[in-house]
């Protein structure tokens, strides 16, 4: 595991050190990440186009996050990947997430959307990355909760075009030797291990149809995040290490997102302030020899996010676990001896 990186998305701003790469990425150098993860959706941050199209660009931004201490994780087309699907009911919400001339033209917008995965898949390889984070979108989630009755083939429907519109972006990433992680959030199709398992399948088990594991999301959905690890470790391709905490009461449960962050019964924290047992998410990945970043997601209602930044770093770096070469009883093990072996066993 590498680590500890941040995703610089909640922390961009137009003051500085927060409106440059160079000025950023010296900020999270300065705070002890040795990553950032990239969004791509401001070229005044990070041109996607230029680095899908030029080596020199590609070249002079790893030496600017070199020159800052860091190198780059992942590029994050979050944005982007919820416009790969978007359901009608959502279409005005999700319209700011896209260039103003292609507003009200949910076609433009999802041809423009596949377009900057592909992009992101040449830039990720441009940039000598072997992994990708970004959402699924959903054309079913409104039919989340079964009522009124769902009619029979609608979420099969809904799995077989969102498989048929990300298909050719899987195999751009697989051209170009990049792994797609897909952050299993709610308001995305694939929110959880059954939906991702739906999503899987309707890309014909695509090589490159990977999981960015955030554990903040599934407490928050009281999933059991250490048992998804065993379960989908082989498609664990990327990390946000991010807090959560869920306080039900007589008021609230799982479904009280009609309150404001602050009210709900749960809501995500800074690191340490939460929940989640990240003792066992390190141990669990570093038990299935996790290859890829530990990132910083901040989100947190109460605490500033210069505040979560500044402690982020040395709790990843607390977390992650140098895995033994050898076993702690090896002090006591003698020679090997056939013979005796086969005495032993009453051979």
């Amino acid at each position: 595991m590498r680590g500890p990186g941040i995703f610089l998305a909640q922390f961009l701003g137009d003051a500085a050190p927060f409106n440059s790469f160079a000025a950023i990425a010296r900020w999270a150098g300065e705070l002890g990440y040795r990553g950032v993860q990239v969004p791509t959706n401001d070229p005044g941050i990070f041109d996607l186009e230029k680095a899908a199209t030029s080596q020199t660009y590609c070249d002079e931004i790893k030496g600017i996050a070199k020159d800052a201490g860091v190198a780059i994780t992942e590029l994050s087309t979050h944005l982007q990947g919820q416009l790969v699907a978007v359901h009608p009911a959502f279409d005005t919400l999700f319209d700011g997430f896209a260039p103003e001339k292609l507003r009200g033209n949910p076609a433009a917008r999802q041809q423009w959307a596949v377009a900057q995965l592909k992009l992101a898949a040449r830039a990720s390889q441009n940039l000598g990355l072997n992994a990708h984070v970004s959402f699924t979108g959903a054309l079913a989630w409104p039919y989340l909760y079964p009522w009124p009755q769902r009619p029979a083939g609608l979420v099969e429907t809904a799995f077989a075009e969102l498989g048929k519109r990300w298909t050719p972006i899987l195999d751009a990433f697989d051209d170009a030797g990049v792994d797609l992680c897909y952050e299993i959030h709610p308001g995305e199709d694939a929110h959880d291990g059954a939906s991702f398992e739906r999503f899987l399948e309707s890309t014909g088990n695509h090589r490159r149809c990977a999981i960015n594991y955030d554990p903040s999301h599934f407490l928050l959905q009281q999933l059991d995040y250490l048992s998804f690890i065993d379960i989908y470790h082989t498609r664990i391709k990327a990390f946000h290490v991010k807090d959560a905490e869920f306080n039900p009461d007589g008021r609230q449960g799982v479904y009280g997102g009609y309150e404001p962050w602050l009210r709900r019964a749960g809501r995500f924290r800074s690191l340490g302030d939460g929940q989640v047992d990240f003792s066992g998410i390190f141990s669990r990945l570093a038990t299935h020899d996790y290859q890829g970043w530990a990132v910083l997601e901040w989100e947190c209602c109460l605490k500033s996010p210069e505040a979560g930044a500044r402690e982020g770093a040395p709790f990843i770096e607390s977390h992650m676990i140098e895995r033994t070469g050898k076993a702690f009883d090896d002090f006591a093990a003698g020679s090997v001896d056939g013979t005796q072996i086969a005495k032993l066993l009453g051979l």
